[in-house]
């Protein structure tokens, strides 16, 4: 009689905000969900092909140097002030609040990320997917999302194909961004085997009734339906559709 394995039980594993690596550099102030720079833990090294979730705060007139990178898709979410970014590609762009960022390093690029400011804060998130394709050629992608689209639900900004006016990225992964203020709920349906990790930015909210609070995250394996609920003031929050 042949033996079957059991199926996969739907599991939700919270990453809460305190538990995630602290990096302050005086005029960076960096919270890491997975290993990152001098902070490591083996248990903690990504989910799926995520394996950069960065939530920093600059300082005015501060940010990272040239720099590069490789075979690694990027993409920067700006949560609230001005980012200022150049690259070796010849893109020299500001990047306001609602607005997402992706560059695919690809063979190799270098880059620089400042704050525009002299006066205000910059917060922004900094995630990084691993590619489909190593040695592709670099490049770069950038577009706003109204808050409009935005706002009391969450907006498909990265996809592989394009859809709905997303930006393109090398990998068969989907980024939903977006506020829920108090009582908006907005749920998705995820294709057999894949999985998903939610990131709450700012705010409360509630995953198929788990809360959720600022700087909290949640891996998600063998579940269908998702579904997020606004909570006190709500909250704004992003969202991966990933392969298993």
């Amino acid at each position: 009689m042949a033996v079957h394995p059991p199926p996969h039980r739907p599991m939700i594993t919270l990453r809460k905000s305190e538990d995630r690596g602290h990096a302050h550099h005086g005029w960076l102030d960096a919270r890491h969900t997975f290993s990152f720079g001098s902070y490591h833990d083996p248990a903690h090294m990504g989910f799926s092909e995520l394996r950069v979730l960065n939530q920093d705060r600059i300082a005015a007139g501060q940010g990272f140097g040239t720099h590069g990178h490789r075979d690694m898709e990027i993409v920067t979410y700006v949560l609230s002030g001005t980012l200022e970014h150049e690259d070796s590609m010849g893109n020299g762009s500001t990047i306001q609040p609602g607005e997402v960022q992706l560059m695919s390093a690809g063979t190799g690029v270098t880059h620089s990320e400042f704050n525009g400011s002299e006066t205000e804060e910059l917060r922004l998130l900094q995630m990084w997917i691993l590619p489909r394709e190593r040695g592709t050629t670099p490049r770069y992608e950038q577009k706003p999302f109204p808050a409009s689209e935005r706002t009391g639900k969450l907006r498909l900004v990265v996809s592989p194909d394009g859809a709905d006016g997303s930006l393109t990225i090398g990998q068969d992964v989907r980024l939903f961004v977006g506020q829920l203020r108090d009582g908006d709920t907005w749920s998705l349906t995820l294709e057999q085997g894949r999985k998903a990790y939610l990131h709450v930015a700012e705010g409360r909210l509630g995953l198929n009734g788990q809360p959720l609070g600022p700087g909290d995250g949640a891996a998600v394996e063998a579940e269908t339906e998702l579904e997020l609920t606004g909570a006190g003031e709500g909250g704004e929050v992003v969202l991966w559709d990933l392969p298993a």
